[in-house]
């Protein structure tokens, strides 16, 4: 800026003394020749000057122009951003909730198929993983009334886990990944039942191994494996899908490697059976219904 200044300061005094000369002669030649000669020489002599200065004019209009221009434009960009980034969260808050809307669609319809069941729904709050380890923590505890011992499965009735801690307002999840949970299974298409357990005597980290299978049992890719039903398990809850099968340590069990039907890479929200008619219950019921109950007899006289 100090340099600009200096520059203009200089031409100025450069103006300034050619406009005084150029008076003092159009003064002497008014006197000599006349008016109208003296004009002409004027107008010689003013033209290229008066250019210079609508040059400069332009300059420092164009000068004032960007500086407010860029003032102007950086409020622009700066008000933009905000808009932007208010509209990303509107696009956020709007894709959360077409998901739990479709997660409790889903969760209508698996209702729907087992009128006894009562969910609890809950965000994954943290996980906990580790080689031999498959646990996350839920933001709900016994204060939604939540236990140890109730299954969390996902939306469309897939096994996640079993609540195996619990607090006022927390819950860890077991998931059917670690290798401590054992849940009893059955092949869907057969009937063969088995054990459901994390896999790691393989080293197929992410799948599913189900051992204790007889040596006639059939078995196919893709094949489904369900919850046989007990008072823990809902039966014919999704475990997982058979990815390969083969001779255990002895040679005469066999077992099958499965795919999790839950996607645990994208898990965000579960639900938590809190109550379900189990088969025992219903079959403890009907023995209750069929027994005859005692009665006194009428005394005569």
């Amino acid at each position: 800026m100090i340099g600009l200044k200096k520059h203009w300061s200089g031409r100025a005094k450069l103006i300034v003394a050619l406009a005084l000369i150029l008076a003092a002669v159009t003064a002497i030649a008014s006197g000599l020749f006349g008016t109208t000669w003296a004009e002409k020489a004027v107008q010689t002599v003013l033209t290229p000057i008066r250019g210079g200065f609508a040059s400069i004019t332009r300059q420092i209009e164009r000068y004032y122009n960007y500086v407010f221009g860029y003032e102007s434009l950086e409020a622009k960009n700066d008000y933009l951003e905000k808009r932007i980034m208010e509209i990303e969260d509107q696009i956020r808050s709007a894709d959360a909730l077409e998901r739990e809307n479709a997660y409790l669609r889903e969760l209508l319809n698996l209702s729907r198929q087992h009128d006894d069941y009562k969910f609890c729904d809950a965000y994954i709050v943290s996980w906990d993983s580790s080689s031999w380890k498959s646990t996350f923590t839920i933001g709900k505890g016994t204060n939604a009334g939540l236990e140890t011992g109730m299954v969390a499965v996902t939306q469309y009735g897939q096994v996640v886990g079993m609540i195996t801690e619990i607090g006022a307002n927390w819950a860890t999840v077991t998931t059917v990944m670690d290798t401590s949970l054992e849940i009893s299974a059955s092949l869907a298409s057969s009937g063969h039942t088995g054990v459901v357990q994390g896999d790691y005597t393989s080293g197929e980290r992410g799948k599913l191994r189900m051992i204790y299978l007889p040596s006639e049992a059939v078995l196919r890719n893709n094949d489904q494996v369900v919850t046989t039903g007990s008072t823990v398990y809902p039966k014919d809850l999704i475990i997982g899908y058979v990815i390969d099968a083969g001779y255990d340590e002895t040679g005469v069990a066999k077992y099958a490697l499965l795919e999790p039907a839950a996607d645990f890479d994208t898990l965000e929200q579960i639900f938590i059976i809190t109550d379900f008619v189990s088969e025992q219950n219903e079959a403890n019921r009907a023995t209750d219904t069929s027994e005859p109950t005692d009665a006194s007899e009428p005394t005569g006289n």
